[in-house]
């Protein structure tokens, strides 16, 4: 391995010089790769859709799915794809899925998956 000389920097046009102690393998990389995507993944939720069927008895349905970004809009799309948002927070998306009053009453809440913990170049894989 060349040492760089202070007098005769290396030239901008070739890669810089590896660290003697950092693990330039593939692998190492493909790691360091995949550990970045989970750190930086967005948070997903579902909207979820409540009613009363019965006198005290709920059902409900996921009608919508969001992503959060630590910093920026919010996206959700709906469950058939026919409308998306970008919304400034989560909780903005209940407005679209609330109906008040009358016998048809829906509420709205959202619903968090857990963080993203895996990776992978494999779709298979990651799943």
């Amino acid at each position: 391995m060349e040492t760089p000389n202070p007098n005769n920097p290396p030239s901008p046009n070739h890669p810089p010089l590896p660290f003697p102690w950092a693990d330039t393998s593939p692998e190492a990389f493909d790691k360091e790769v995949c550990d970045l995507v989970v750190s930086v993944a967005p948070r997903f939720f579902a909207v979820v859709q409540e009613y009363e069927v019965d006198a005290g008895v709920k059902d409900g349905c996921v009608a919508a799915w969001g992503m959060a970004f630590d910093d920026g809009p919010v996206r959700v799309t709906t469950i058939d794809g026919t409308r998306q948002f970008v919304l400034n927070s989560p909780e903005r998306a209940l407005r679209w899925f609330t109906r008040r009053g009358g016998e048809d009453e829906v509420s709205a809440r959202l619903v968090w998956l857990g963080p993203c913990e895996v990776a992978d170049f494999e779709r298979a894989e990651a799943a």
